[in-house]
């Protein structure tokens, strides 16, 4: 295990009341960090993830990542006992994060203002589907629905299909990520300007929204709407993903000046690599479909291996297109330690995903995997002051 107390989180507490994915995410990027993360879940339930997907025993794998480094703490959370635990949970957190429905927890007694006048140097970080504010703020919202309104749906797939999604909830991925560096910035304001704590409002839609490069001032500007364009990458030539003869994938970034010189030298048509109307890439995009077909005949005629030598040879951006199986065989994942081994529950080992990003001095690291349910719940309670008397009672009251 690493050193904790060196870690750049080190010395934050959170208290995460999120299930599923955007809260849990973006609270175990502060967990694997550092931060001490507790995290709060209905007694005899939990968060649902620990049912999703593939199971090991009556676990989800997935569970022991999403919740590594974290405290399971069970609460009632309709009892009066639970609510009182709480508030003196908050009371010395530096963070809490959430992504119920707006109002939820206000109903609960623990929105912003009940909590910030407990502790004001609070941070709150509030992830939901369309924000704390709106018209539609209090409208059910998952990831799904956030990719469809903040425009990634509509410009995934081919033109001639309807649109489609990635393999993963990105949405809520997305949105945790802006919910962690949201954290960041108000913990490093409420350090330098007084104290004062904040609530960090992220929805999943404008999440998802920010991350859509010029869509929304070459509309403005051009009245252009981006379209579904396929594996290419609209408006950049060329890069796309093509079939070699051996029936794999690759894709193939050849889009800067120089690169594509190189490349087309490099599959015999030094015709296209010295026509100065490709020089740079508004030539190439006004020729993109000869472009394309160019490489795409060339790598239908040899085997993927061929196809990454001779890019690499040429100094190309390439890659075939992984599967979790050549993860697991890649020299590059295996010498950045992305690929972490771990005890698995009642023995054995398994492998989960390694922490990102790499910090140099104080890098993040996997302490313990998703905890049982409940699991810390007797000794965060005793770190609170509660006697062993105390935490049976709440337990035979159902607070717990």
């Amino acid at each position: 295990m690493a050193n904790v107390a060196a870690k750049p989180m080190a010395g934050v507490k959170v208290i995460e009341f999120g299930t599923l994915i955007a809260g849990p995410f973006c609270s175990r990027i502060l967990a694997e960090f550092g931060a001490e993360v507790i995290k709060i879940e209905a007694p005899g339930e939990g968060d649902p993830l620990r049912k999703w997907r593939k199971m090991h025993g009556d676990t989800s794998l997935w569970w022991f990542v999403q919740s590594r480094n974290k405290k399971s703490v069970t609460v009632n959370l309709k009892h009066p006992d639970g609510i009182a635990l709480i508030h003196r949970l908050v009371r010395d957190a530096d963070m809490v994060v959430e992504n119920f429905r707006p109002g939820v927890m206000e109903k609960l007694g623990l929105g912003w203002e009940a909590l910030s006048a407990l502790n004001p140097k609070l941070v709150m970080v509030r992830l939901s589907g369309f924000g704390q504010t709106g018209p539609m703020a209090r409208q059910p919202g998952f990831g799904a629905i956030g990719e469809a309104m903040g425009g990634l749906r509509y410009v995934t797939g081919f033109p001639d299909r309807p649109p489609v999604k990635t393999g993963i909830s990105i949405g809520d991925s997305i949105a945790a990520l802006w919910g962690a560096l949201g954290a960041l910035m108000a913990l490093r304001h409420r350090e330098v300007n007084g104290g004062a704590g904040q609530v960090v409002d992220v929805a999943l839609y404008e999440a998802v929204f920010a991350m859509m490069e010029s869509l929304v001032p070459e509309f403005d500007v051009l009245g252009f709407v981006r379209e579904r364009t396929g594996n290419i990458m609209p408006g950049i030539t060329p890069s796309n993903t093509y079939t070699t003869r051996d029936g794999k994938h690759v894709a193939i970034g050849a889009n800067g000046d120089a690169i594509f010189r190189r490349f087309m030298t490099a599959i015999g048509r030094s015709d296209l690599a010295d026509d100065p109307l490709l020089a740079n890439n508004a030539g190439r995009d006004a020729r993109s479909a000869e472009i394309y077909d160019a490489i795409g005949d060339w790598v239908a005629t040899h085997d993927e291996a061929t196809v990454l030598a001779i890019a690499s040879q040429a100094e190309t951006p390439a890659s075939r297109i992984y599967s979790v199986a050549d993860m697991f065989k890649d020299p590059q994942f295996l010498a950045r330690g992305m690929l972490e081994r771990v005890a698995l529950p009642g023995g054995g080992e398994f492998h989960i995903p390694g922490v990102v990003p790499k910090l140099g001095a104080t890098p993040g690291s996997t302490e313990w995997i998703g905890p049982a349910l409940g699991e810390h719940t007797d000794a965060v309670l005793a770190g609170l002051g509660y006697a062993p008397d105390e935490i049976q009672s709440l337990r035979t009251s159902g607070a717990v």
